[in-house]
C-alpha cells in the first residue's frame, strides 16, 4: 500500500480538491495554471446539482464545480477513459455553465468567464502536448474574440519529467499528481509549502476509518476500469489477430483463383469455362 492517496480516484480526487479544508490546494494550482492572466483568491464550491449531469460520467470522470471570487466559473475534471467525441463534451458541458448565468428582465449578457479543466488519464486524437488551451481567437490575426469560455486540456500520458526536471510550479504539481501513489516523500516542500500541506491532506494514514473505507471503495472501484479497459484491449487485440487471419485466408483464396485463371488461359480455355470455374469476371480473365 502507498504512503499518499491516489488522485485518479474519486475519493483521492475530491479529497485533494474538492473539499473546503483544502480548497488553497485547488487555487494554487489554478494560479500555477493561469499564471500571467488572472489571480484567484478564493474559491467557493458548488453542489454537482447546479450542473448537469450525465450517466457517462460517474465512475470515470470525477468533477468539482466552483465559482471564484470574482465570479467565475471553474470546472476541474478527470477523466479515466477516453470518449470518441470528448472534445465535443467538455464544450457542450462548459456551455451549459454558460447559458445557466442567464437571468429574466433587461438582463445585458454580462455573463462571467467559464473555464474547464481537464485532466486526462490518455491521448486526444492527433495530440501529443501535456497542456492545450482553447481560446475563441480571430482566425486571421489570432487576437482574442472573448474570453468567457475557455477549456484547459491536460494529457497526463504525455508527462514523464523527473522530479529535477520540472521547470515550473505547474509541471511539478503534475510531476506530484501523476506519481502521487508511489511517492515515498512529498517533493518540493522546501519551495512551496503548499505541497507540505498537501502531504499532510494526502497521506492515507490519516484518514480515519469511515475514510479509509470510502477511500478503498473508490481504489477497488479506479482498479475494476482499469482491468476492464485492459480486457478490451486484449479481446481487441485477438479480434484484430484474427480478422488479419480472416483478410489473409481471404486475400490466398482470390490469388489461387488468379493462378488457376492464368493456367487455364495457357491451356486455351475459353474465358467462359475460366469465368465459372474461378468465379472472375470476364474483364479480369483478359487482363491477365
Amino acid at each position: 500500500m502507498g504512503r499518499f492517496i491516489n488522485p485518479f480516484t474519486d475519493y483521492g480526487f475530491k479529497k485533494i480538491f474538492g473539499q473546503e479544508i483544502s480548497k488553497d490546494l485547488l487555487i494554487d494550482f489554478l494560479n500555477d495554471l493561469l499564471k500571467g492572466e488572472r489571480v484567484i483568491t478564493d474559491l467557493t464550491f458548488l453542489n454537482n446539482e447546479q450542473l448537469p449531469e450525465w450517466e457517462d460520467a460517474r465512475a470515470l470522470i470525477y468533477d468539482i464545480h466552483c465559482t471564484t471570487d470574482t465570479g467565475e466559473k471553474i470546472i476541474v475534471e478527470m477523466q479515466n477513459k477516453s470518449q470518441a467525441y470528448f472534445r465535443e463534451r467538455a464544450l457542450f458541458y462548459l456551455s451549459h455553465a454558460v447559458t445557466r448565468q442567464g437571468q429574466r428582465g433587461d438582463w445585458m449578457f454580462d455573463i462571467k468567464a467559464v473555464y474547464g479543466v481537464f485532466f486526462m488519464n490518455f491521448l486526444l486524437k492527433d495530440n501529443v502536448k501535456l497542456r492545450t488551451d482553447i481560446i475563441l481567437a480571430d482566425r486571421e490575426t489570432g487576437q482574442l474574440f472573448s474570453d468567457k469560455m475557455r477549456p484547459i486540456f491536460i494529457a497526463l500520458p504525455v508527462f514523464d519529467k523527473e522530479e529535477e526536471k520540472c521547470e515550473n510550479d505547474f509541471e511539478r504539481w503534475i510531476y506530484v499528481l501523476k506519481n502521487m501513489e508511489t511517492l515515498k516523500r512529498m517533493p518540493f516542500k522546501a519551495r512551496k509549502a503548499v505541497f507540505e500541506k498537501l502531504e499532510e491532506i494526502a497521506d492515507v494514514s490519516s484518514l480515519n476509518e469511515e475514510e479509509n473505507e470510502l477511500y478503498w471503495r473508490s481504489v477497488n472501484a479506479y482498479r475494476t476500469h482499469l482491468s476492464v479497459l485492459e480486457a478490451s484491449r486484449l479481446e481487441g487485440r485477438e479480434e484484430g489477430r484474427e480478422e488479419g487471419r480472416a483478410e489473409g485466408r481471404e486475400e490466398g483464396s482470390i490469388e489461387k483463383c488468379f493462378s488457376i485463371a492464368r493456367n487455364l488461359k495457357q491451356l486455351g480455355t475459353s474465358a467462359d469455362l475460366i469465368s465459372k470455374a474461378t468465379g472472375l469476371t470476364p474483364e479480369e480473365i483478359a487482363g491477365l
